[in-house]
């Protein structure tokens, strides 16, 4: 009897230990495989979700700004194929001509105000310091040798040229290679750019308000067609077959140009945003004389705020232009136009007053024709 229940005792400590062995044995691999999953690589440290999920995100916008670096590059890449298919057309035997050039490998957008005129925004203060800019030469354009004064600008009414020795024009208006831009809306007054044509100058005259696409006279070309400050939507232009508006560097891509010597502007209040798609774009280094008429008596297409701030952003916008190379060199106003500056009476301002600047900069290749 008592052999017995030892043997039985026995039987059941081994089997006891039997158990808690194999149970030992399983949190032992349990907690192995557990610390080896957790377990970072040498040399760095352990992540957080957190950390995850935010190099998922920078990822992400990595990604996304490659893309917009690659679509911003698709421009430029297209203006390079057209030039090599008209080097291909030019034939053996000639000069290959150089390649467009980009007007900006990385466009600005918006443009760097200039600090308040006064101690606090005033629009006395501002319209101050903006018309006494905007009157004063900062170039003198010198009459050419042997020639009287009168020489020293090409002018017809209010617009002018600088046909002085120390800068380009004269001397692509004497070997041909001259060529005119000229932008305006139902503009009757041409004697400009008729001046310019004799002189021996490409003159494009844009218009959208003509009948025709594309009018060639004896003097000048006449295009239904106007600058913009953005390219008009793609649904539209695939409604037509022209295009009314675009912006200037879509303008001289489509022509095949890659300089313009003078460009003469007159939008009615759309200069402005005009003048500021050039200077963000670069495109007016590829311009030797800049001229344009100003409209003082409203703010301009979508130019918002309030009279002391538009004023300052017109007045930082001439003063990018300064930084882009261009110097005032005539100014000219009607004193029969009505005196407003933002539908105000403020220092006596005219309405309107048209501005010509030279790149003193600018170097045009030897033909561009």
């Amino acid at each position: 009897m008592d052999m017995g229940r030892e043997r039985l005792t026995l039987g059941l400590l081994l089997r006891l230990s039997i158990l808690l062995t194999a149970v030992c044995v399983c949190i032992h691999v349990y907690l192995e495989t557990g610390w080896q999953g957790s377990q970072t690589p040498p040399g760095r440290p352990p992540q957080s979700n957190q950390d995850s999920g935010q190099q998922g995100r920078m990822r992400q916008v990595s990604a996304e700004a490659e893309d917009k670096s690659v679509k911003r590059r698709i421009s430029y890449v297209h203006t390079l194929k057209k030039d090599g298919l008209s080097r291909k057309r030019d034939g053996d035997g000639e000069d290959p001509s150089p390649p467009l050039r980009p007007h900006r490998k990385s466009p600005r957008w918006h443009i760097d105000l200039q600090p308040w005129a006064g101690h606090s925004p005033s629009l006395e203060a501002e319209a101050k310091r903006f018309l006494g800019y905007i009157t004063t030469p900062q170039v003198s354009c010198a009459s050419l040798p042997g020639e009287d004064g009168a020489a020293q600008e090409a002018s017809a009414g209010g617009w002018a040229v600088c046909l002085d020795p120390r800068f380009s024009l004269i001397h692509r208006i004497q070997s041909k290679h001259c060529r005119v831009y000229s932008f305006g809306l139902g503009v009757d007054d041409r004697s400009l750019e008729r001046s310019l044509a004799r002189s021996g100058c490409e003159v494009h005259c844009f218009d959208p308000s003509l009948k025709q696409p594309h009018l060639q006279q004896t003097e000048m070309w006449l295009h239904r067609l106007s600058v913009d400050w953005r390219d008009p939507n793609p649904a539209i232009v695939a409604q037509r077959q022209y295009a009314n508006t675009k912006k200037l560097a879509t303008i001289l891509n489509d022509f095949g140009h890659r300089e313009v010597d003078v460009l003469k502007a007159d939008m009615e209040s759309a200069e402005w945003k005009i003048l500021e798609n050039l200077l963000l774009e670069g495109v007016l280094d590829s311009v030797g004389q800049l001229l344009l008429e100003l409209h003082l008596h409203w703010a301009g297409f979508e130019v918002g705020g309030d009279d002391p701030s538009v004023v300052r952003y017109w007045f930082s916008l001439l003063k990018e232009l300064e930084r882009a190379n261009f110097q005032l060199f005539h100014v000219h106003w009607d004193p029969a136009k009505p005196h407003l500056f933002l539908h105000k009476n403020v220092f006596n301002a005219s309405s309107a007053y048209t501005l010509s600047w030279v790149n003193t900069q600018w170097r045009p290749t030897a033909n561009q024709k």
